[in-house]
């Protein structure tokens, strides 16, 4: 018998967690997790779950003024945000009892309640017990960033807008991230007067400049508000309930609410880690090795909280490598080249490899391709919305190093193709597959 009373505990439910217990224990580990909110972590619960829902809703405001221009008759169409806040809110709770099932039957134990580390191989939880532990792995996610600015408290951040009980008619929203973007054509379309503010002076810097360009572009033509080079400095509560931005030299805005996406940090505090030595950024971030070790032996960390890259399905390929390595007999890392992303914008974005710019850095002969087009459907509908796809070519090799969309369903679109980026696959392949017409994706084989 194990002088442990488990073989791993987690600590944090989210996406990372729940899979590195289900795999650890399909391994034949003996496995506990403790979350203190809700099964599922961000993801499920606040995050990019409910949050493409909230874009499925939002969209069809286009597609109900759309409609009329193939023939169907919408007058009187409406929208009740409880009704769509309600049934998101369902759905995020049937998600959250599956995740549970999904512990349940791997016979993992399940803690409701807050643990921290207590000492090598001790986890003390919120009720006063403590148990032990061959392994620990922390997989607590990360949470949003508040500025610290006067006033910042009559802010919200995307914790808080799944349950707001009215939309506003303002809305000022201040980042230049995935999430900034996307909550603005949420907004948007949901009849809401929008303003995107951000210090810099890009949107989504990670992403190729001419993609983003195109972006901002269309997001000003459909009414959203954009301010570059605006210094955030307080937030002042009016007598009649509305709120004023100050911005400085850059003036001031009336708004009703105020939604922070500034970015997110490690969720590490508080925890015990720094009493025990393990090793952490200035911002929280637990520093861990390509296999997930932290300078501790026995601690182990996943997902956000390590700040390697802040998205679900890295998280869940961390946390399954670990178990497959802790458990498994199987030894390996996250390989962490050509991940596909998406913005799911209004029109949405979505990119893998290379931007021009990197490559540019990178490369000494680098071929950039472009189909810039009209979607069919945007053709008819008398939507004069461009869509625009971008393949960066090593010159020398003719190897495909990124490929950058924007334009409808670009998320589905570029699933497929992160495959053939991955691959190493040539422009000359691209160019020799025969293209599925009529259809957008055919523009990936159709560029010039």
């Amino acid at each position: 018998m194990s002088e442990f009373d488990f073989d791993l505990f987690v600590i944090g439910a989210g996406s990372g967690g729940v899979r590195a217990s289900r795999i650890a224990a399909s391994h034949g580990a003996r496995v506990a997790v403790a979350e203190e909110y809700r099964v599922g972590g961000t993801c499920v619960i606040r995050g990019c779950v409910p949050k493409k829902l909230l874009v499925y809703g939002s969209h069809f405001a286009e597609d109900l003024a759309d409609a009329q221009r193939f023939g169907w008759n919408t007058d009187g169409a409406t929208f009740d945000w409880p009704t769509l806040r309600d049934n998101v809110a369902a759905e995020v709770n049937r998600l959250e009892g599956l995740y549970g099932q999904t512990l349940s039957n791997n016979q993992v134990t399940l803690f409701d309640q807050r643990a921290t580390v207590a000492g090598p191989n001790r986890v003390a939880l919120a009720d006063g017990r403590e148990v032990s532990a061959a392994n620990i792995l922390i997989a607590t996610g990360a949470r949003p960033l508040i500025p610290d600015v006067p006033g910042a408290e009559h802010g919200i951040s995307s914790n808080e807008v799944f349950h707001l009980e009215t939309l506003p008619r303002r809305a000022v929203i201040a980042g230049a991230g995935y999430i900034a973007n996307e909550f603005a054509g949420i907004f948007h379309e949901l009849g809401v007067a929008v303003t995107l503010v951000t210090r810099g002076d890009r949107m989504l810097r990670s992403y190729d400049h001419e993609i983003v360009d195109r972006l901002v572009d269309i997001s000003r033509a459909k009414g959203i508000d954009i301010r570059f080079d605006f210094p955030f400095k307080a937030i002042d509560r009016n007598a009649d309930g509305t709120l004023t931005v100050r911005g400085g030299d850059a003036g001031d805005i009336e708004t009703d609410l105020v939604l922070f996406a500034i970015g997110r940090v490690p969720n590490s505090a508080g925890l015990g880690l720094e009493a025990l030595g393990v090793a952490l950024g200035p911002d929280g971030t637990v520093m861990v090795d390509d296999m997930s070790r932290t300078s501790v032996p026995g601690i182990f960390a996943v997902g956000d909280v390590t700040n390697r890259v802040q998205l679900t399905p890295i998280a869940i390929r961390e946390g399954h490598a670990l178990a497959d390595t802790l458990f498994g007999g199987k030894p390996r890392s996250v390989d962490y080249r050509s991940i596909p992303t998406a913005v799911f914008a209004n029109p949405p974005l979505a990119g893998v490899g290379l931007t021009e710019e990197a490559a540019r850095a990178a490369v000494a002969n680098v071929q950039v391709y472009r189909s810039d087009f009209r979607a069919m459907k945007n053709v008819l509908a008398g939507r004069n919305e461009r869509a625009l796809y971008k393949m960066i070519v090593d010159g020398d090799t003719d190897r495909v190093l990124g490929l950058h969309i924007i334009g409808p369903d670009s998320g589905e679109i570029l699933q497929a193709a992160a495959i053939a980026v991955k691959a190493g696959l040539t422009k000359a392949a691209f160019d020799d597959t025969v293209a599925l017409h009529p259809s957008m994706a055919e523009e990936l084989v159709l560029m010039k």
